[in-house]
């Protein structure tokens, strides 16, 4: 069995997540070939597309949310995602399962021993008669378990009735309180999830996307367990490698394996890419000794840089009264050339978030936290 570099697979996960060069597809294709985009807070994801392709405008993305093309909502390991509307069609059923045991999870003893069943026909119904916001939602169920967690209880009803965020939710920008839609109603199509769905076309869609992988990282990503033996079943349509530690990895046959020393430019990633919430082992973009400092308390997980492929360190931006900081945080020192490099990057990017603002800044903090001069 061919054994797979480390380098090798980090090359072809930048080349997945279209990350190796800036690839000019249509909005639609991008979040499909990408297998969606994280968006647990609303600016990440254009941030995602604007490191993705060469021409991208925020105004593209929220015309698809507005028109329904694109759409978010709770998906892989029960975060908010985005995807297109297609898929979210067929990819929701498959993830169902996922969905309903992360929630169980989360709300533990305050949902146990509830009779779901009132609660969940209630807030089904409520939502048949149109977008809800949660604060409504939660009006509504709450007389019926009073002495129960409203919000373990509004929650029970996102994890196992698919629902939508109505535009504007989603938007660059919004901070407002967001409604909640059935599918049928947001983008014009039922979704059922009850019944036995079979994994395959996730398992297929998520190699392309992230591939060569092993099984458990298909489950870290997914959020989907005992997936060991849809693997099996489709052992004869993939391909198999081993990794440097010999564990094995699948992959789709027609799918190809960019060389090691394939160059990998600058990237600035925002809050929660998948690009390093997709693998159970993740070194193949981020090192052990770094995961700390990317991966923070209750599940927030900062916006990194690349260099060479791999994260070295983490940025953010600062408001000042005339001007826009982006402040870069490299975990070691960084060569003159990749400064460069970063500063450029950075300076093009400050500059698309906020381009009412002439005047923008890029600056460094040591690998200690102090500014470099």
């Amino acid at each position: 069995m061919v054994k797979l570099t480390l380098r090798q697979l980090n090359r072809a996960l930048l080349d997945r997540q279209l990350l190796l060069t800036r690839v000019d597809l249509p909005l639609i294709e991008t979040v499909e070939r990408v297998a969606g985009l994280q968006a647990q807070v609303a600016n990440p994801p254009y941030i995602g597309l604007w490191s993705r392709l060469p021409d991208f405008k925020r105004e593209t993305l929220m015309s698809a949310l507005e028109t329904g093309r694109v759409v978010r909502s709770t998906m892989m390991r029960a975060t908010l995602h985005l995807h297109t509307a297609s898929d979210y069609r067929w990819m929701r059923p498959i993830l169902h399962p996922g969905i309903v045991r992360q929630y169980n999870s989360y709300s533990g003893k305050r949902i146990e021993g509830l009779d779901a069943r009132p609660i969940i026909a209630a807030g089904l119904a409520a939502l048949k008669e149109g977008a809800r916001t949660f604060v409504e939602l939660r009006s509504v169920i709450a007389p019926i378990a009073p002495e129960r967690d409203v919000d373990a209880l509004a929650n029970l009803v996102r994890s196992r009735v698919p629902i939508v965020q109505v535009y504007p939710g989603g938007s660059w920008g919004f901070g407002g309180e967001i409604r909640y839609a059935l599918p049928e109603s947001a983008i014009g199509h039922p979704v059922a999830v009850e019944g036995d769905f079979d994994p395959a076309p996730l398992i297929m869609r998520y190699l392309s996307a992230l591939g060569p992988a092993s099984v458990a990282d298909f489950q870290s990503w997914s959020g989907l367990t005992r997936m060991k033996e849809p693997f099996e079943q489709l052992r004869s349509q993939l391909i198999t490698y081993r990794d440097e530690n010999g564990r094995e990895l699948f992959d789709l046959p027609q799918m190809t394996i960019p060389a090691e020393d394939t160059p990998a430019p600058v990237r600035l990633m925002p809050e929660y890419d998948n690009l390093i919430l997709s693998h159970d082992q993740r070194q193949r973009v981020i090192a052990d000794e770094h995961r700390s400092k990317v991966y923070l308390s209750a599940g927030r997980v900062r916006a990194t840089f690349l260099i060479d492929g791999f994260v070295a360190g983490a940025w953010k931006i600062e408001k000042e009264k005339k001007r826009n900081a982006l402040i870069l945080e490299p975990f070691a020192s960084l060569t003159p050339d990749h400064a460069a490099a970063l500063t450029e990057e950075a300076e093009r990017l400050i500059r698309w978030i906020d381009p009412q603002v002439p005047d923008v800044d890029v600056r460094f903090l040591s690998p200690t936290g102090a500014n470099e001069p």
